[in-house]
């Protein structure tokens, strides 16, 4: 596995398992929240600014690819900056956000001609055909699954051999100030741990992928007050920790955690937070028959090798 970047060993409370746990009710709750939010979070639409910048280093734009839990990642329109012609094809995880994605979608009533498009578009997770996409892009959403591993193997299923997969997660190093806070006053952990890029890593080979690149960026966010700083944490999403406070908190205890977190505000009254993203980027390659086993390979795929040779496209 190739690496761009490493501080050394992660924490080992912060990474304990590459299969983290998320609670699936938790989940669901966060999802219908954000089918009827204004648009996907601000830093999923930073985060996708900044990983579009890495799809001009693709030497073959792909014809179509999937824009995994579309909605919340916010990647639309950058996507469409590097590469226009794209077909794009939405892949949302519940019919609340499928059908927000279809209403975006829909042509306006003057275009009947295109009436339907948007259905052919959208995708529910259960409904991606296997084999086809070119590009896979999933910002910010890895971090979310209930099962990463499985994840990755259906990521790996839906797309065509040569296809590549283009995603991000937050990294350990995130909302460590956050953990400290709660850690301190003894409470559980404010979210699920975050996963170590190198166990990424090793993820993506065990599910089938070929060349994994792992990139690893880090933000510092600010704000001037605990209220401000709580109320945007809610707008990028929620505890889904099996671990969390059972129940609903009191205003005693928000009082406390932003008593806690003002008192880490800086000399000018600014409260940091950190954000480590990490970025992944794999290629489905052609299964490889194991020593004493058959070699099968479908026609359509000697179809497809042929028709590039003929082009002049057999090398990428």
């Amino acid at each position: 596995m190739a690496s761009i970047y490493c501080r050394g060993m992660p924490d080992p409370s912060a990474s304990p398992d590459p299969r983290q746990a998320t609670d699936p009710r938790a989940l669901q709750r966060l999802l219908g929240r954000q089918a009827v939010a204004d648009a996907a979070p601000w830093l999923h639409q930073e985060v996708a600014r900044r990983m579009a910048e890495r799809l001009r280093v693709i030497r073959q734009p792909p014809a179509d690819w999937l824009d995994w839990w579309g909605f919340l990642g916010g990647g639309e329109g950058a996507v469409r900056a590097v590469w226009p012609q794209a077909r794009r094809r939405v892949v949302e995880p519940g019919d609340a956000l499928a059908r927000r994605s279809r209403d975006a979608l829909r042509a306006p009533w003057w275009a009947l001609h295109r009436r339907g498009s948007a259905d052919r578009a959208v995708l529910r997770e259960d409904e991606v055909p296997a084999g086809q996409a070119q590009m896979l892009w999933a910002n910010l959403n890895l971090h979310l699954a209930v099962d990463p591993v499985a994840t990755l193997a259906q990521w790996h299923q839906a797309l065509a051999v040569d296809g590549f997969l283009m995603f991000s997660t937050y990294g350990p190093d995130t909302l460590r100030e956050l953990r400290a806070v709660y850690a301190e006053a003894g409470w559980p952990a404010p979210h699920p741990p975050f996963v170590d890029m190198h166990d990424i890593g090793d993820q993506l080979v065990h599910a089938g992928f070929a060349d994994p690149v792992m990139d690893q960026d880090t933000l510092q966010l600010n704000w001037t007050s605990a209220d401000t700083l709580l109320a945007e944490l809610r707008t990028l999403g929620a505890n889904l920790g099996p671990g969390r406070f059972p129940g609903l908190r009191t205003p005693r205890w928000h009082a406390r955690l932003a008593q806690a977190l003002a008192r880490r505000a800086d000399h000018q009254g600014r409260i940091a937070l950190t954000v480590e993203l990490v970025y992944g980027h794999a290629y489905k390659a052609a299964p490889r028959a194991r020593r004493g086993e058959p070699a099968t390979v479908s026609l359509d795929l000697v179809r497809a090798s042929l028709a590039k040779a003929r082009r002049g496209e057999g090398q990428r």
